[in-house]
């Protein structure tokens, strides 16, 4: 039996991530460190009920970071509002 593993642990809300929402319509979000870009998008997508258009991930002080770029029909400030980041 396969256990279930948490891919988004947390999202970002630090000055650059609010700016990122803003300007690019991206979210920002502390990953597990295993996932890769494709189980990232789906989780994204399945769990918010919105369109990714791309994943960027990086590893900062030991957290995998992704970036997530949402499509224009999907508004990341709404999200972010639902999220309580702003």
């Amino acid at each position: 039996m396969d256990e279930v593993k948490q891919i988004i642990i947390s999202a970002i809300s630090s000055e650059k991530a609010i700016s990122l929402i803003q300007k690019n319509n991206s979210l920002t979000f502390i990953v597990d460190g295993k996932a890769n870009k494709i189980e990232i998008r789906k989780e994204i997508e399945r769990l918010f009920n919105v369109k990714v258009e791309k994943v960027n991930t990086m590893w900062r002080n030991n957290r995998k970071i992704a970036i997530v770029k949402l499509k224009k029909e999907s508004n990341a400030t709404d999200l972010a509002s639902k999220l309580g980041i702003l």
